[in-house]
């Protein structure tokens, strides 16, 4: 996620951090190279040449220039300014609307707006605890209603059938009835996908708009576009009152230009963000947090929350009394061990909220490797009898021959697992009675609950 632009600030963050002095000199150097980094990044101009202003002003102003320890002072008024220009803080979703809250979703072909509105819908059906009622009027794009059906039934929603021969105002006067009839708490209505340009598909969405009045009508727009998803969010702006704004594909963008811009220029708030494809790959836009992640300071809330939501705590829990009453670890808990790594979400996205100078000792390791790596072994474990699994020490030449030619490897693969496991295994012996808290100690543990430093990270 704006990698890019997150590798130079990182490495200007530092040269901050270090500034005895602040003077008018080294602040311009700074501000240089500050704006090459956003105008690469493909920041809108106008929201540049506003940024650097404001982080001259400041810095030039006396909070800098008397501060006991200025470099750090100046990394500060970087973060907020920052922060302030992708909109300061949360601008969560508004459903403070007599029931059925309608919100209608908005935005070119491509951007991901079918799929967004089901990531909607299970963020409101999770976290807002919502009973929540999907409708497509996209009547032109072949496959588009049943893509949402598809997509609404893994959010958990419920899904208003239409077929491409209605009206996609009918449509939604339908739906609309039937979420009144049924006591539904919201109304997610998904559009066809349109350019700014095309007169008679703006029309249509102006007058679903006029006859839904809806409490958010939310523009969806893929962060991969750069200057072209600012040009296209204001033309929008301009022929809706949009309420906010889903930034889709944010992972995926190495420039950071969108997320940086999109606020200033169409003066409607980013709500949200889409950070994978998966179905909750959904998070609610953080300002603050998102402009600590740009200049490599890492979002540890969003990787608590993250490691929180994909851990199986009872698993976690029945592993760790197996451990302590010295049942042996086995390869099925070395596979429940990999599956829960795999529903936080990966080491990339993981990797991707922690700080930059802890990535930075990371920096050899190639991600993509890594997560086909994963993969890998979990394909190697699926291949083995519920026998061996249980019971490694079985696992000899024919068995490993067999458990390769099963998982498409090479026998030295399962060889390596298999040692992995042993270690892994050792470790757990160790663990047992009070074996876990001299490990700790042994690792430097101890400090972080002594409020001395963190725990080493395991690269």
């Amino acid at each position: 996620m704006a990698s890019a632009l997150t590798d130079k600030l990182s490495r200007l963050v530092k040269e901050m951090r270090g500034q005895a002095r602040i003077t008018e000199s080294n602040v311009q150097d700074m501000l240089r190279e500050v704006r090459m980094a956003l105008l690469e990044a493909d920041v809108a101009l106008p929201v540049v040449r506003d940024f650097i202003a404001r982080v001259k002003d400041k810095a030039l102003g006396q909070e800098v220039l008397g501060s006991l320890k200025p470099g750090q002072t100046l990394v500060s008024i970087v973060n907020r300014e920052l922060a302030a220009t992708m909109g300061e803080g949360i601008s969560d979703i508004n459903l403070a609307a007599q029931p059925p809250a309608i919100i209608l979703m908005a935005g070119l072909q491509g951007a991901g707006k079918t799929t967004t509105t089901a990531k909607l819908a299970k963020h409101l059906i999770e976290k807002r605890k919502k009973k929540v009622l999907t409708v497509s009027g996209d009547v032109y794009r072949p496959a588009a209603i049943e893509q949402l059906k598809t997509v609404t039934k893994q959010a958990g929603a419920e899904w208003f059938p239409s077929t491409p021969d209605q009206k996609p105002l009918d449509i939604a006067r339908a739906a609309l009835d039937y979420a009144k009839k049924h006591y539904f708490d919201v109304l997610l209505v998904d559009t066809a996908g349109r350019l700014a340009i095309d007169e008679a598909l703006m029309k249509e969405i102006k007058d679903l708009h006029a006859t839904l009045n809806p409490v958010e009508t939310l523009f969806v727009v893929d962060a991969m576009q750069g200057q072209d998803a600012i040009n296209t969010a204001k033309a929008f702006k301009e022929a809706l009152p949009l309420t906010g704004i889903v930034l889709t594909k944010l992972d995926g963008d190495s420039r950071g230009g969108a997320a940086l811009s999109v606020r200033q220029i169409t003066g409607a708030p980013i709500k949200f963000a889409g950070v994978s494809e998966k179905i909750d790959g959904l998070e609610v836009f953080d300002a603050e947090r998102h402009a600590g992640r740009i200049l490599g300071m890492g979002d540890i809330v969003a990787l608590v929350e993250q490691v929180t939501a994909g851990v199986d705590l009872e698993a976690a829990q029945k592993l760790a009394a197996k451990v302590k009453s010295g049942d042996g670890f086995d390869l099925n808990d070395f596979l429940s061990q990999i599956q829960q790594m795999k529903q936080m979400g990966g080491l990339s996205s993981l990797m991707d909220k922690l700080p930059s100078q802890l990535t930075a000792k990371a920096g050899a390791v190639d991600m993509d490797k890594a997560e086909k790596d994963i993969r890998r072994k979990e394909g190697i474990i699926q291949s083995m009898t519920p026998l061996e699994r249980r019971k490694p020490d079985l696992i000899k030449a024919t068995r490993k021959k067999r458990i390769a030619n099963g998982a498409g490897v090479h026998v030295q693969e399962v060889n390596r697992l298999l040692k992995e496991f042993e270690q892994m295994q050792g470790m757990m012996k160790k663990m047992k009675g009070g074996g876990l808290m001299k490990m700790m100690k042994r690792m430097g543990g101890m400090k972080g609950l002594g409020g001395g430093g963190m725990p080493k990270m395991p690269f």
